[in-house]
């Protein structure tokens, strides 16, 4: 069952992982018409009819996006490897700090796409009128979401109260209704204490 749940949890948390680094670094955020010529920019270039340039101004959202998209790829890359981790040592404790990794990655990806979002529809939207966003903003929500779902996948799980483990016997047939009276003392004592509690 923790190998299930860590591999569910982290082949997720490796797809966002891909995700948020190809969206970090491509120039596709948003894709508008300069002077009657096709562009698109990203955080880090703006590109004019397929001739890129660096970002010459600096503007406050473009590094508080980056450095949230930034230490967004490190969570999910501690997440990542702190899943991969459990495979060698399963303990439920790296489960649950994997989660946790990537629920951080995606609060903070999050953080970074609201902010570009706001920005980009009050600033960029009012000035270019022929304006949308384009794929790597897009890769960036997808990214998002995998992180989520790779983050409560293996710790709303593993969160849980511990359940008891019934008395195990063995398996052979004369064995079953040894089994089940044992099963049924165990739950009955367990009801016992809680009500004596």
């Amino acid at each position: 069952m923790l190998y299930t749940l860590a591999g569910g949890g982290t082949l997720c948390g490796v797809a966002s992982l891909v995700l948020l680094i190809v969206s970090t670094a491509t120039d596709f955020w948003m894709h508008y018409r300069y002077s009657g010529s096709s562009a698109n920019q990203g955080l880090w270039r703006f590109c004019i009819n397929r001739k890129c340039h660096a970002h010459t101004i600096t503007v406050a959202f473009w590094d508080a996006t980056r450095a949230f998209m930034l230490l967004s790829i490190l969570s999910c890359f501690t997440g990542v490897v702190l899943g991969l981790s459990t495979f060698a040592n399963g303990t439920s404790r790296r489960v649950r700090s994997a989660g946790i990794a990537l629920t951080v990655s995606a609060f903070l990806a999050l953080l970074a796409v609201a902010i570009y979002t706001g920005v980009t529809v009050n600033f960029f939207g009012k000035k270019y009128l022929d304006w949308r966003f384009s794929w790597s903003y897009i890769l960036a929500w997808v990214a998002i979401i995998l992180a989520f779902a790779a983050g409560n996948h293996p710790a709303g799980c593993m969160f849980d109260a511990p359940r008891p483990q019934l008395p195990c016997m063995s398996s052979a047939r004369g064995d079953t209704h040894t089994h089940t009276h044992l099963s049924i003392d165990f739950v009955t004592r367990q009801i016992q204490r809680s009500a004596h509690i």
